[in-house]
């Protein structure tokens, strides 16, 4: 029912970078098509028998560990190794707690902004409460953490006991 020429995502980034997010969850037929494109460079349109060149650099995150994936069989070694330029680890947020305080200024500044409120102080104790949470949820939990409370806290500073009640994760 398609009435319109559809553009892809990397045809949208040729001669600029594209972001694949969760590559460790994409299936096995996404995984050859995303190869394809890599080796290649070159996509399909679907329903079109012409392929059209692209040239894009690509930015991969995944929270999975690819080489335990590529031995269970559930991700393409062939992809690992074209996407393996440059490789950064990000430790998870429990393991860089000196780095809540401005992250957490940041999700303030922007949730005020989002919601429509007046930007929220952060005080001592609160940003000590924050650094004492596990954030099994990483960085995603502490956003929603404080979208939540700069909802729902009418005080302009938030305080420790305004995270009183929050239920964390269990491991």
């Amino acid at each position: 029912g398609a009435t319109e020429r559809q553009i892809g995502k990397f045809e949208m980034a040729h001669k600029g970078t594209i972001f694949l997010d969760e590559i460790g969850d994409m299936s096995a037929r996404a995984q050859a098509k995303v190869l394809r494109v890599l080796q290649e460079g070159e996509v399909e349109r679907i329903g079109s028998q012409k392929t059209i060149k692209v040239e894009v650099r690509v930015i991969a995150a995944t929270n999975k560990n690819l080489e335990q994936a590529i031995t269970e069989g559930t991700f393409r070694e062939d992809l690992f190794f074209r996407l393996s330029v440059i490789d950064i680890e990000v430790p998870p947020l429990r393991g860089r707690l000196e780095d809540i305080p401005a992250m957490a200024s940041h999700f303030v500044a922007r949730a005020a902004a989002l919601h429509g409120v007046a930007v929220k102080r952060i005080s001592p104790d609160f940003a000590a409460a924050l650094q004492g949470r596990e954030w099994r949820g990483n960085v995603r939990e502490l956003r929603n953490v404080i979208d939540r409370l700069m909802i729902l806290v009418d005080d302009d500073t938030l305080r420790a006991e305004h995270l009183e009640g929050m239920a964390q994760r269990k491991p």
